[in-house]
C-alpha cells in the first residue's frame, strides 16, 4: 500500500459523488481501515468538500424535481390551466398564466397575497387562475362552498370577493364568506339557493386529485409555465419565472 493507495483515495474523495466507491470485496480489512482513516483525515482537513457534495446533491435533486414537475404539468395541463371550475383574474387573455392553489384560511396565502397583487399591478399581461383548494378543515370547506356560489352567481364580482376574503382579519367560514358576498350586493338567500342547487363537490374533488398528481401538499402553491412552485416564494421569484416563460417557454431556463 503506501503513497499510491493514498493518492487514489484522495482522488476518490475529491471527486465524490462522481466516482463510485470500490466494492468492499476488493479490499481486505487492513485496506478498509486505512481507507476509512484516510478519508476521515482528508475530510477533516478539507471540510469544504462536503459543501461541494451537498451542492451537487441539491442540484441533482432540483433537476429531478423539475423534470417530474414538468411531466406532471404536461399530463394535467388542461385541468390546471383551463378547468371550467376556475376563474381567471388579472388579464384573462394574458400571455402567461399563473395558477395558485389556495385556502382562504391559509396564513401563508394571506401573507403572500400582496406579492401576487404587486405582480399583477406591475405586469398587465398575466392571466391569474384561482384554484380553490380547501384543505384546512370544515370552515375552509364551507367558505369555499360560498365562494363557488359567488363565482356562479356573479363571476364579475369573484375577483373582489377573493380579494376581500384574503385581506379579511377574520377566520374564513360560511358566515364570514356570506357577509363578504352580501357586501358585494348578493343576498344570502340567493347564495344559499345556489349552494343547494349546485354544490361544489366536483370542483373540490378535481382539485384534490390534481394536487395529488402534482405533489402539492400545502398552500400556497403555484403552477407557472411547466413548473409547480411550492410555497410563498415572493413577488420577485414569480416575476422571474413569468419572464422565463416568455423568454424560453419554461419557468426555469
Amino acid at each position: 500500500m503506501g503513497l499510491n493507495f493514498k493518492m487514489i483515495a484522495a482522488t476518490a474523495v475529491a471527486l465524490l459523488p462522481a466516482l463510485m466507491p470500490l466494492p468492499a470485496s476488493a479490499l481486505d480489512d487492513a485496506q478498509k481501515k486505512e481507507m476509512g482513516d484516510f478519508i476521515r483525515e482528508y475530510l477533516m482537513e478539507n471540510p469544504e468538500i462536503m459543501l461541494e457534495v451537498q451542492d451537487a446533491l441539491q442540484q441533482k435533486q432540483d433537476a429531478a424535481r423539475l423534470e417530474k414537475s414538468a411531466a406532471a404539468v404536461t399530463t394535467n395541463k388542461d385541468t390546471i390551466f383551463q378547468s371550467s371550475h376556475d376563474l381567471a383574474i388579472g388579464n384573462p387573455k394574458g400571455d402567461v398564466t399563473v395558477v395558485e392553489f389556495f385556502d382562504y384560511n391559509c396564513g401563508y396565502c394571506r401573507r403572500a397575497h400582496p406579492d401576487m397583487e404587486a405582480v399583477l399591478e406591475k405586469d398587465k399581461n398575466i392571466r391569474y387562475v384561482l384554484k380553490e383548494f380547501p384543505i384546512l378543515g370544515p370552515d375552509s370547506l364551507a367558505a369555499h362552498k360560498v365562494s363557488d356560489a359567488v363565482r356562479k352567481l356573479a363571476p364579475e364580482k369573484y375577483g373582489d370577493f377573493f380579494r376581500a376574503m384574503m385581506t379579511s382579519g377574520e377566520r374564513a367560514d360560511e358566515a364570514s364568506a356570506i357577509a363578504i358576498a352580501a357586501g358585494l350586493g348578493m343576498t344570502e338567500e340567493a347564495i344559499r339557493a345556489k349552494m343547494a342547487e349546485s354544490p361544489n363537490e366536483q370542483s373540490v374533488q378535481e382539485t384534490y386529485a390534481l394536487a395529488t398528481s402534482l405533489g402539492i401538499t400545502g398552500t400556497p402553491s403555484y403552477v407557472i409555465g411547466n413548473e409547480m412552485v411550492p410555497g410563498a416564494v415572493g413577488s420577485a421569484a414569480i416575476e422571474d419565472k413569468v419572464g422565463n416563460v416568455r423568454s424560453c417557454g419554461k419557468a426555469t431556463c
